[in-house]
């Protein structure tokens, strides 16, 4: 109540038509005002060891106690606590060595299937879809060349859903192929199909899949969920052939909607489990061989899309403003598998990050 009442005194009633998602970026000030507040939270949190937080935490039946993933540091900053309409709750760390965002206790991965293993696509298929194809349209021109032509090109899409992304590789020409945790999902991918084709389970139980040379792998909205990304990472990388890339879009924790919105930010759902920024992405990446990684920034769907209600100055303010802070509530990222990959896409207006031996 408290932050509404300052937010009315300090910008009166312009913004009230302003999506909340965009509001952070279009409010005069606002930006800094949400960098200083994190920073705040960073220097107020506690930190302590590991063998600490296990006792102030209960752990779930299917759930284990973890250290960062990225860096190994074992001590824990505890940040949020995000809560579910469905009674689901969680606890965020922060890593004090290097950053990282991750859930502790976590899902250990023997037990990833149960989130997924009756009605998630439903869940896939409802709201969550709704704009989903228009999305991976706008997220392929922001790393055009890549999926401009996919005659005679290998494409695996992992985490691949009900199909809605196979179904866009088809009409591009790609020999596209997918996994998913979820059945249900594959089986329904299967039945939207006319030439891909979706298998349940792992990578490495499908032939196809196994055999590798794969010139595309795209992970959409799946990084978030994977309990164990380094060894997923170096799977990734030993099926790409190459020249491969890979194409990550996950949610960002750089974002200034987190750093506003705390425990209630859009990127806490029920089934995420770590969160990761421009900043640790690349730790991921070069850990598990890849040669380089760019980024796209996110104005977000609408302001891409042209179909935005917000006025031409507020759509410039935005686009800075995503520009200078953050790169936007999703993060979208283009990973390079070697140095010839770097040469055949690493062109235009990509800023490419070598990694180096």
């Amino acid at each position: 109540m408290t932050k509404r009442l300052l937010g009315r005194l300090m910008y009166g009633k312009r913004y009230n038509r302003v999506p909340w998602g965009q509001r952070v970026y279009v409010r005069p000030g606002e930006r800094l005002i949400r960098e200083v507040q994190w920073k705040r939270l960073i220097r107020s949190a506690p930190i302590m060891p590991l063998a600490e937080y296990e006792r102030i935490r209960e752990l779930g039946e299917i759930e284990e106690f973890l250290s960062c993933m990225m860096c190994g540091e074992s001590r824990q900053q505890p940040l949020f606590e995000p809560t579910g309409g469905n009674g689901w709750r969680y606890h965020v760390v922060r890593c004090p060595s290097c950053g990282f965002l991750y859930r502790n206790p976590n899902v250990r991965p023997e037990r990833l299937g149960d989130l997924y293993a009756t009605g998630y696509n439903s869940f896939l298929t409802g709201k969550y879809a709704a704009n989903r194809q228009r999305r991976y349209d706008l997220t392929m021109k922001a790393f055009s060349p890549v999926f401009d032509e996919g005659k005679e090109r290998r494409l695996l899409d992992f985490g691949s859903g009900v199909g809605l992304f196979l179904e866009l590789a088809e009409q591009r020409g790609f020999e596209a192929f997918g996994v998913d945790l979820s059945p249900e999902s594959v089986a329904q991918a299967n039945e939207r199909l006319s030439r891909a084709k979706t298998f349940h389970g792992a990578p490495e139980d499908v032939p196809e899949i196994a055999a590798g040379g794969f010139d595309v792998i795209t992970l959409w909205s799946v990084l978030a969920h994977l309990p164990r990304p380094l060894d997923d990472f170096t799977k990734f990388r030993s099926l790409l052939a190459p020249g491969g890339v890979l194409l990550i879009l996950t949610v960002n924790a750089r974002s200034l909607l987190l750093k506003a919105y705390g425990n209630a930010w859009s990127g806490f759902t029920k089934n995420h489990l770590m969160f990761y920024s421009s900043q640790t992405v690349p730790t991921l990446l070069r850990r598990t061989g890849f040669a380089g990684v760019a980024f796209a920034p996110h104005y977000g769907d609408t302001i891409e899309a042209g179909t935005t209600a917000l006025p031409q100055d507020l759509r410039r303010r935005l686009r800075r403003n995503v520009e200078l802070s953050d790169g936007g509530n999703m993060m979208r990222v283009l990973a390079f598998a070697d140095e010839e990959a770097i040469g055949r896409w690493g062109g235009g207006p990509l800023t490419v990050h070598r990694f180096g031996t």
